[in-house]
């Protein structure tokens, strides 16, 4: 069980990583009338932290499979 609390755990961290850095990036975006060009500043780390949140999500969800 604490296995399954410390992966919990650990996505817990990485989806408030990513809950952080879209909230730093959509900051950086100014509304104007001309069109804007919007350039990730922490593209990667937030592709990163996604890739890891899904296959927590995925661990998490074979542990619970398992389980019932």
């Amino acid at each position: 069980m604490s296995n399954r609390i410390e992966i919990l755990e650990e996505y817990r961290r990485a989806n408030s990583q990513l809950a952080t850095l879209k909230r730093k990036e959509s900051e950086s975006v100014h509304s104007s009338a001309d069109t804007v060009l919007i350039e990730p500043q922490f593209g990667k780390e937030m592709n990163d932290l996604s890739n890891k949140c899904a296959q927590l999500d995925m661990i998490l969800e074979a542990m619970e499979a398992s389980e019932d």
